[in-house]
């Protein structure tokens, strides 16, 4: 989804608010109950992981298309092989239709504000479509029904259960709309346009263990849900241009020339950036592998989702090799315009893009592609297997930022292959968190990050008006949506990992979700349960308090008082998410002792006496002194000797 910058970050959250106590709660019991989400089947375990008799479908895609420049149409065939691994059969297949979104009748438009979002578009688009067909072993079928950004394709019979295949092709035709819902569109530039393509193909729906058939249409906010194939994608555009797309470049001696096919050659071996074209080449003859006419790029990728590709004639090309870990390697890639390079901008987007899937694929799984390739485009921040579509006036932290956001996306949701337009906290909150560590690791910490900060989210967090990260991404405030879907989640497993777990039984257990649900579709049940079975943590009153429903953390210290040649600590919880406590006790001779009280205590009451043996004199107890939880109450957090 749209990067959200720094400058947007939880605190700019306009409101006027100051800090209230919560009203105190009887207790929080209800939150340790034992809760469905332990429960497990054959398909998906009780223990988090993909069950014995676990199933999912594959779809593998052959486009081959052309890019009409005059017109901005992009017009061709799809052909997709089916099969349906599930148990049970299928009398139609639905598939996804996301161009239509761009008419003025659809369902997005007409549930789009008149003030306006992020999310409109244009509204003179839509697929055309002809020869639609879907072939089995029994026979063809040319019925279907198309309904918004949905089409129901009807089977001649019913397709059979475990290996039934079908194949299904049609030909399309759209045209590229300039404003794409902020995730593909046209940028009109001095050298030419750079057009970006996305949600571009019919598509198969997902048909799961869980839903059926998610058939949930396209509106705005809601990204995406795919089922995983091979994509063989033939892409005709002018000579003149530069075409990048997700996957492995087939032909490169037909469509680059001699001196841009050895300097591939040489950047796919540089730790440093190499121009493939650059600055003072493009537009000129010399830079074309073709003098007129069009030229047919070949691009293949095996075990995605989706795939996405850019095209311009305005194009600098430059690229690195990466260092993906266990003698792996892959190339960063960037495009982008004249107007776009400068050393604080985009001639810095390949190094960006090299640390930042370098660092993810040696710190949670290895990065499965060979191209990691950023777009200079009229698109916030956007992200698809291998590509991403970056603002063309992103420059220094915003630009790294904005880069590492969707590059983070290839493992949440390209890799670990979660609903998003149900669940998007599942991508963009586990995506935000990790970029946090992306962020401090990079270049010395030479860009902030504000994720280790969870009290920033207070003034949201204290608004009458916030919404749960359970809210739906397409009905939730758009004034609230960075919260629920980023920021809120991010910081949930900030104080999962540095407050409640600790970094190791944490990473062990965030790394096992990755690697067992790496390629498959986990729902958010089984994200909880895995992280309970690998950390040893019942954990049922963190997802139930911060992951459903509005409640705070709001935890003080009542009082302190001598007691037998000791002290007594009292602390209390007015709040409805019971947590872990961390004390600090400050002696009068200043040395210091921390003490960590469990969140078992909070089972008994909202109120907790703890003996402190010692024969020092108490002078200060400081709650949570490292700040590492959203406690929405900081009046409480003290107690000073008077």
């Amino acid at each position: 989804m749209k990067y959200l910058k720094n400058s947007m970050l939880l605190m700019l959250f306009a409101f006027s608010l100051s800090v209230v106590a919560q009203e105190a709660v009887k207790n929080n019991q209800h939150l340790f109950d034992n809760v469905s989400y332990r429960q497990g089947n054959v398909y998906r375990t009780a223990s988090g992981k993909p069950g014995p008799e676990y199933w999912q479908n594959s779809a593998d895609y052959n486009l081959e298309i052309a890019l009409d420049d005059k017109n901005h149409t992009v017009s061709g065939t799809v052909t997709i092989q089916y099969i349906n691994n599930s148990p049970e059969t299928l009398e139609f297949i639905w598939l996804y239709l996301e161009q239509n979104r761009f008419t003025e009748t659809s369902r997005g438009t007409l549930t789009t504000s008149v003030l306006g979002s992020r999310y409109a578009g244009d509204v003179e688009g839509g697929f055309e479509l002809n020869n639609v067909s879907a072939k089995t072993a029994t026979g063809t079928s040319s019925k279907y029904l198309v309904t918004d950004t949905r089409m129901q394709l009807f089977l001649d019979k019913p397709l059979a259960a475990i290996g039934g295949k079908v194949t299904i092709s049609m030909d399309f035709k759209f045209k590229v709309p300039v404003e794409g819902m902020d995730r593909m569109g046209r940028l009109e530039t001095e050298a030419g346009i750079i057009y970006a393509l996305a949600q571009w193909y019919p598509r198969v729906a997902v048909f799961d263990d869980v839903t059926g058939w998610n058939t949930e249409p396209y509106l705005g906010a809601g990204e995406f849900y795919c089922e995983y194939g091979t994509f063989d994608v033939k892409i005709t555009a002018p000579a003149n241009h530069t075409v990048v797309c997700s996957g492995i470049l087939q032909n490169p001696k037909e469509v680059l020339t001699k001196t841009q096919q050895e300097r591939f050659a040489k950047a796919e071996k540089s730790d440093e950036t190499v121009y493939i074209i650059k600055p003072d080449e493009v537009g000129k003859a010399a830079s074309q592998a073709k003098p007129n006419g069009t030229l047919t790029w070949h691009y293949k990728m095996e075990n995605t989702r989706d795939v996405a590709w850019a095209s311009s004639k305005a194009f600098i090309w430059d690229a690195a090799r990466m260092n993906l870990g266990n003698g792996k390697t892959g190339m960063a890639q960037s495009v982008y315009p004249k107007e776009s390079a400068g050393k604080a901008a985009w001639t810095r987007s390949t190094e960006f893009t090299k640390a930042s899937v370098e660092f993810y694929s040696t710190t949670y799984f290895p990065y499965p592609y060979y191209n990691a390739i950023n777009v200079a485009a009229n698109v916030g921040g956007m992200e698809y297997p291998g590509v991403s579509f970056c603002h063309y006036q992103s420059v220094g932290s915003d630009l790294w930022g904005v880069t590492d956001h969707e590059f983070g996306h290839n493992w949440f949701p390209m890799i670990v292959g979660s609903n998003e337009r149900l669940y998007p906290w599942m991508d963009e909150g586990f995506n935000t968190f990790i970029n946090h560590y992306s962020t401090a690791a990079f270049n010395k910490g030479e860009f902030s990050t504000s994720i280790d900060k969870p009290r920033n989210l207070v003034n949201y967090l204290t608004y009458e008006k916030r919404e749960g990260i359970d809210t739906a991404p397409d009905v939730a405030n758009a004034r609230n949506l960075a919260y629920t879907a980023y920021y809120k989640p991010a910081s949930g497993l900030f104080m999962l990992r540095e407050y409640i777990l600790g970094p190791e039984r944490f990473d062990n257990a965030f790394n096992s979700y990755i690697r067992h649900w790496a390629f498959k579709h986990p729902q958010p049940n089984d994200f909880f349960n895995h992280m309970e079975n690998v950390s040893g943590e019942n954990l049922s009153y963190f997802w139930k308090g911060w992951f459903y429903g509005n409640g705070n953390i709001d935890m003080g210290i009542a009082s302190v008082e001598e007691y037998q040649g000791n002290y007594l600590i009292t602390v209390e919880n007015t709040g409805e998410i019971p947590m872990p406590l961390e004390l600090q006790v400050i002696y009068s001779d200043n040395t210091t002792e921390n003490v960590r009280l469990p969140v078992e205590i909070w089972q008994r009451g909202n109120t907790w006496s703890h003996l402190l043996k010692t024969t020092k004199s108490v002078q200060r107890v400081v709650l949570d002194p490292n700040k590492m939880l959203a406690d929405v109450n900081m009046l409480n957090d003290t107690w000073n000797k008077l």
